[in-house]
Order: C-alpha cells, then sequence, then structure tokens
C-alpha cells in the first residue's frame, strides 16, 4: 500500500515536472498606463488561453522613454524581454543597435502571415529602406477634440469646427471667459505641452523636420525645420499664449491637458485619438456634448497630413530558438483582427490592418462611433510623402527636449519666435552629427 501511494505520488510529480518544464516563458514590456495595463494583461490571458504551451508575463515599464532605457539596461545586463513595446521614434535607435530581430525576416520565413492586409499608412512608417523591423501594434495620430456645448454657449457653430490656425484664434477668442477681476475662468484651447504636436503641425504641412528626405533616403545630417512652416508654428503657439487663449500645461503632461478639457476650462484639445473612448466616456460624465475634428494647420499652408505615433512591437534577439518562436507567435497573434478591434475600441488607437477595418465599418461600428471614424478618415485621407511618413531620426528623443525648450524660452519672453526656432533647429542639428559620430 505503502509502495503505491509512493510511485502515485512521484508519478503527479513527474507529470506536473513536465508540464511546468513544458511551457516557454517570454516577457512582454509595455509602456501603456492606466486602464491600459489591465486591457494588456486580459489580452495576453487570452493568448494564454490559446496557447497553453506558452507563458507571457506581462510587464508595465513606464513611459516611452523610460522603457526603452530599461531596455537597454537590460541588454547589457543580459537580462533583456523577449517583446518590448518601443514608441515610434525610437526606430532608428533600435535599428542601430542591433540589438532586435527584424520582423522581415520572421515574416518573410512564415507563410501563413500576410502583410498585405496592413494599412499602407502604417507600413511606409516602420519600413525603413524597404525592410519592417518591428510589428505595428498601437497607432495615432492628433486630433482636435471640442466642446460643442460650450460653441453653442459662445454663439459658434457647434458643427463647424476651425479647420486653420487662424480660424483657432478667431474661435479662441469668442470661447475665452474671464470674472468680474478679469481673470481668466476658461480658455479656448489646450494641448500637451509636448514636441509631437509641432512635428505633426510641419507634417501637416507637407514640411520635413531633417534633410535627406526627412531621414528617409539617407541618415539625416541637419534639422531643417526653421523654415516658413516651422515659424507658423511658433508663431501660432505664441499668439495663443499672449492673448491667454492657450493654457500651456507642463512638459509632456498628458493628463493634465485632458483634465483641463474634461472638467471644461478648456473649449478645445488637440490630442491623441488613442483618448478617444477616453474623451466619449468623460463627455458624458461631464455633461457636455463631444465634437472631434481634423488637425488643423495655416491656411495658406500646402495640404500635407498627419504622422503615425505610438508604437509598436519589437522582438529582442539573444533567446533560445524556442521563445524567439514563442513570441513571434505572440505578437503575430496581437496583430490579428479580433485583437487589432479589442484594443481600438477600447483605447482610440486606430486599427494597423484594413480587413480589421472593414469588419467594424461593415457592422455599423463607425456609425455609433463617429469620433473614431474621424481619427481613421483623417489618416486615410493624409497625402504620402516623405513629411507625412514621419521622420526618422537617431538623436529623436534629443530634438523632442531641445524643441519644447525653445517653446518654453519663447512664451516665457526670453526669445522671438524667430530666435527660438533658430536656437532649435542649430542645437538639434549639433545632436544629430554627434549621435551620427557614434555609427560612422
Amino acid at each position: 500500500m505503502k509502495r503505491s501511494v509512493v510511485f502515485f505520488l512521484v508519478l503527479l510529480l513527474v507529470v506536473f515536472s513536465a508540464v511546468g518544464f513544458g511551457k516557454v516563458k517570454i516577457q512582454f514590456w509595455h509602456a501603456m498606463g492606466g486602464w491600459r495595463i489591465e486591457l494588456l494583461n486580459s489580452m495576453a490571458q487570452e493568448f494564454m488561453k490559446l496557447h497553453p504551451d506558452i507563458e507571457v508575463e506581462v510587464q508595465y515599464t513606464g513611459s516611452y522613454r523610460d522603457t526603452l532605457n530599461k531596455l537597454i539596461a537590460a541588454v547589457q545586463a543580459g537580462e533583456a524581454p523577449h517583446v518590448v513595446q518601443i514608441y515610434d521614434i525610437g526606430t532608428q535607435v533600435m535599428i542601430d543597435g542591433g540589438i532586435a530581430v527584424p520582423m522581415q525576416d520572421l515574416i518573410d520565413s512564415d507563410p501563413t502571415f500576410d502583410i498585405g492586409v496592413f494599412m499602407p499608412q502604417v507600413l511606409n512608417y516602420y519600413r525603413v529602406n524597404g525592410k519592417l523591423y518591428s510589428m505595428p501594434f498601437n497607432s495615432s495620430n492628433p486630433i482636435l477634440y471640442y466642446n460643442k456645448t460650450l460653441f453653442k454657449e459662445a454663439g459658434l457653430d457647434p458643427n463647424d469646427p476651425p479647420q486653420t490656425f487662424e480660424e483657432v484664434i478667431e474661435m479662441g477668442r469668442k470661447l475665452v471667459k474671464r470674472d468680474a477681476q478679469g481673470n481668466i475662468v476658461q480658455a479656448g484651447i489646450t494641448w500637451p505641452f509636448h514636441s509631437w504636436f509641432f512635428e505633426q503641425f510641419m507634417a501637416n504641412q507637407n514640411a520635413p523636420l531633417v534633410d535627406n528626405n526627412n531621414g528617409r533616403t539617407g541618415r539625416p545630417t541637419k534639422a531643417i525645420f526653421n523654415s516658413p512652416e516651422g515659424l507658423k508654428i511658433f508663431k501660432f503657439w505664441n499668439t495663443l499664449t499672449k492673448e491667454g487663449i492657450i493654457i500651456n500645461t507642463k512638459k509632456e503632461d498628458w493628463t493634465g491637458a485632458r483634465q483641463l478639457f474634461l472638467s471644461q476650462k478648456v473649449a478645445m484639445l488637440i490630442s491623441s485619438t488613442s483618448d478617444v473612448k477616453l474623451m466619449e466616456d468623460g463627455a458624458k460624465e461631464n455633461g457636455f456634448e463631444l465634437g472631434t475634428a481634423f488637425l488643423p494647420r495655416p491656411a495658406d499652408a500646402e495640404s500635407g497630413g498627419v504622422v503615425i505615433g505610438g508604437g509598436s512591437l519589437w522582438i529582442i534577439g539573444g533567446h533560445p530558438k524556442k521563445e524567439i518562436d514563442a513570441a513571434w507567435e505572440f505578437v503575430k497573434w496581437m496583430a490579428l483582427p479580433d485583437q487589432q478591434i479589442t484594443w481600438h475600441q477600447n483605447t482610440g488607437y486606430f486599427p494597423v490592418r484594413k480587413d480589421a477595418v472593414s469588419k467594424l465599418l461593415f457592422s455599423g461600428y463607425y456609425a455609433e462611433h463617429p469620433h473614431h471614424l474621424t481619427a481613421l478618415l483623417q489618416l486615410l485621407l493624409s497625402k504620402q510623402t516623405y513629411s507625412t511618413n514621419g521622420a526618422i531620426i537617431g538623436a529623436f528623443p534629443e530634438i523632442r527636449e531641445i524643441i519644447e525648450t525653445a517653446v518654453e524660452k519663447m512664451i516665457a519672453g526670453e526669445m522671438t519666435p524667430e530666435e527660438a526656432l533658430a536656437w532649435a533647429e542649430k542645437e538639434s542639428t549639433k545632436a544629430i552629427q554627434e549621435y551620427n559620430e557614434l555609427y560612422e
């Protein structure tokens, strides 16, 4: 009897050990905060139900910048994750680092994967020299959110939002409210204090940030945004500030900008399409009617378009083949239509696949959620050029800080728009050249 019990226990131990050792474990690092943490966790759980031989450890690693820095440190320590979400402007750094398995290599060796179903506008951003290095996942662009209720109160047509810089200023003046002491209690507009909006305003005028066709046909050697297009943006920002039409947030304060809009302290907000679901729910909770529109540009500007924002999924090399294979299965699954639809409906990031878009369209989803359609239409109607495909710059994070500092100096009255823009271009060129020295 005792022998039977012992034998049974040993058998159980062997079985459970085999099950445990049979699983391939991979780590997935991401930069999605707030409610999106739980959403990604639930998506990974669903994947593991369908793939019981793969265990995915999901970890929120802070902001995009924090995530990239942690990845670099982890690679140096020999503790890199298998899959990591990297923001759009980290593309050149990742390529130069040589730490990732190019997605194109995995796609080419997998006959089940059809890259043709992906949105060409998304692929145009992430392809560098004809090669796809990462898997598009959470893609966005900036749109204008506006409070239709406050528009009506100000005597403005709630169905005629501003389309130009000039109209933003004109309507913004009418939307500003002051108390008896002359203090502004309601401003016209805000957006997170972030260089991303300067970049988008440039692309919307079909203007490049750097030479060599925005870094698309060769490594950029200098910044070229001290241009008529760049100056229009700086002057626009400066005018809004001087007249009290805009509330400038702290640097990169996305939450602050959203709260200003939802609390109705500003009537308009320019922010990411990833905020659509949050804005829809927030407008209902705060009792106002939400409107959305395309990103404005100067009235006399050449027509351009918006640049893909957000992030993509990278598979990091240096792991055993079975783990790379498991990571590929996970990344493929995250890019399937159903997952893209789940992600789109619960955030506002638009689907990166044409079949996901058509499925939503034919189901009537966009008729019920027109604000999601605003973002998608803006992307589809954007002219496809080197400027709208986005700049590829190794020193992009440093350049963003430089542009933000220049705007700070301008709105503080320390520099004129002309001086601030010239300083930003000079410092950005210096950053580009210092980065290039590392790879030449």
